[in-house]
């Protein structure tokens, strides 16, 4: 892979976001259709708890959806090229622990056998890093993480 891994982690993020609002779209066609054909079905208390079943899935895909679409703004925000002084929204952060990207939460990504961790800036990890520089040592759950690399 010829791409840098700034670039590949990025892509990574808007997959796993495409990825996660197709499988909700899906799910809630799915409702709709079971919707209209608990519509066409019987009449009765069977048919009212079933029509409130699926009223209950779609607010709770719903919500989903609103997750992704809030995540989706975040994304956008997502630089490609940052600033190397100092980390911030889009910094690949190498440390003598492990490696980070700092965009969206979507978890591990391998990119040429080196594993990154996706977070996003409000995550307890990414708010030690934001703002700081390479040296600086952060300690999280009593472990102190020295800062190697920004990219």
């Amino acid at each position: 892979m010829d791409q840098p891994p700034k670039q590949q982690l990025y892509g990574f993020c808007q997959l796993f976001i495409e990825s996660r609002l197709a499988r909700i779209q899906k799910n809630i066609d799915s409702l709709q259709e079971a919707l209209s054909s608990e519509t066409k079905s019987s009449a009765g208390d069977k048919h009212e708890t079933g029509r409130a079943m699926i009223q209950l899935e779609r607010e709770k895909l719903g919500n989903q959806l609103a997750e992704v679409n809030l995540l989706q703004e975040l994304f956008k925000k997502i630089p490609l090229k940052t600033n190397l002084s100092h980390i911030g929204l889009g910094s690949v952060v190498y440390t003598d622990k492990q490696n980070y990207y700092l965009g969206i939460s979507a978890g591990e990504i391998k990119v040429d056998r080196v594993s990154f961790y996706a977070i996003a800036p409000n995550t307890p990890v990414g708010k030690l890093l934001m703002g700081k520089v390479v040296g600086d040592i952060v300690v999280f759950n009593t472990k102190e993480i020295e800062i190697r690399q920004i990219a």
